[in-house]
């Protein structure tokens, strides 16, 4: 799955969102938190992780690609 950005990042919690992996920020907040999503690999807890264009991110076994 792919996602495509504007600026030149976005934020985890708002990836999660516009992948449709999660309905709300709250959600995203939660699962970030719990160390459910991997970013390049690895867990990472922090909501505003920011990603660029080439980065990837994990939830329950859907990868995205940032492009």
């Amino acid at each position: 799955m792919e996602i495509t950005i504007k600026d030149d990042f976005i934020k985890l919690g708002q990836a999660l969102k516009l992948a449709g992996l999660v309905d709300s920020g709250v959600d995203a907040k939660f699962v970030i938190q719990d160390g459910q999503v991997k970013v390049n690999g690895e867990v990472d807890t922090r909501r505003g992780k920011k990603l660029y264009a080439g980065d990837t991110f994990e939830f329950e076994g859907t990868v995205v690609t940032v492009k």
